[in-house]
């Protein structure tokens, strides 16, 4: 069974930046896609960013430029790394793992998740 557990959230003010760590145990991570997601209150779960076993990168539009997504395949972790930080980050963030080969941006494409870290950018 493989287990996601995610670090890192807090409460940060506008234009700073914070790191989120996930690390994702029991199964072989450098075969999935792992992705961050967030859900704000009243609104769906939406995408982030995720990163490919091969390397590749993809970032939704509102993050970009801003959030990189790295892992690190030896320690079985990937790191949401976020700068500039604007209030409507304000989210639970969430990391997943694709072990069944899908490497799509919708929650349905990811088979496992953890509880979820808090981020809440206020001034």
């Amino acid at each position: 069974q493989v287990q996601v557990v995610e670090s890192g959230g807090g409460t940060v003010q506008p234009g700073e930046s914070l790191r989120l760590s996930c690390v994702a145990s029991g199964g072989t991570f450098s075969g999935y896609t792992m992705g961050w997601f967030r859900q704000a209150p009243g609104r769906e779960r939406e995408f982030v960013a995720i990163a490919w076993k091969g390397g590749y990168r993809l970032y939704s539009d509102s993050v970009r430029g801003r959030f990189t997504i790295a892992r690190d395949n030896a320690k079985n972790m990937v790191i949401l790394q976020m700068n500039s930080l604007k209030l409507e980050d304000t989210a639970a963030y969430y990391c997943a793992a694709s072990a069944s080969g899908r490497t799509g941006t919708l929650a349905s494409d990811y088979d496992y998740w953890g509880q979820g870290t808090q981020v809440t950018v206020s001034s």
